[in-house]
């Protein structure tokens, strides 16, 4: 394997990391790939480029398709290898503030920190408080499932302006 000049070799990330930057996410068409966070590397090959992926979840049944859309969006560089790291894992930390910004005005509480390690629980969950409805901001809200429409989100609803509204729970 020849090394590429470092010209070309840079030109040529950044071009990539250019459109990876576009991909939006299969459930949430509203955030990128990137500012999620599953996007966690790009590197040059000889034949093409190397996209190392973190999934949300290991059992995320959006994970295939996510990598036929970074297959298909980078196809003019070349071969396109997808490498699945899965650790550390994905937390709801690396969702940028641009993405938590996006996720809010589309309608879906983003998720506060995950705040560093988090031990397992085998009991439910403590009930979150003060979780802020994203339409109008109150935070007199419920909780109406522990799922939404994905297992990654959470449905509540408002008191005060009665919408619905999903959760990214935090993980």
């Amino acid at each position: 394997m020849s090394p590429l000049p470092l010209a070309n070799t840079c030109g040529r990330l950044e071009a990539a990391w250019e459109v990876l930057r576009q991909i939006p996410d299969p459930e949430v068409p509203v955030i990128t790939l990137a500012e999620l966070g599953i996007v966690r590397d790009l590197r040059e090959t000889a034949g093409g480029l190397e996209v190392v992926l973190t999934p949300t979840y290991s059992g995320c049944p959006a994970t295939e398709l996510i990598q036929d859309d970074v297959r298909a969006a980078l196809a003019a560089f070349g071969e396109i290898e997808i490498v699945m790291q899965r650790a550390p894992a994905w937390t709801t930390d690396w969702i940028s503030e641009e993405g938590r910004q996006k996720l809010k005005d589309y309608g879906i509480a983003p998720p506060g920190p995950a705040s560093g390690p988090q031990p397992i629980r085998l009991v439910h969950r403590a009930a979150l408080t003060q979780l802020a409805c994203p339409r109008c901001g109150s935070e007199h809200t419920e909780k109406l499932s522990a799922f939404g429409s994905t297992a990654c989100k959470a449905l509540y609803r408002c008191l005060s302006c009665r919408e619905p509204f999903e959760h990214f729970k935090p993980i």
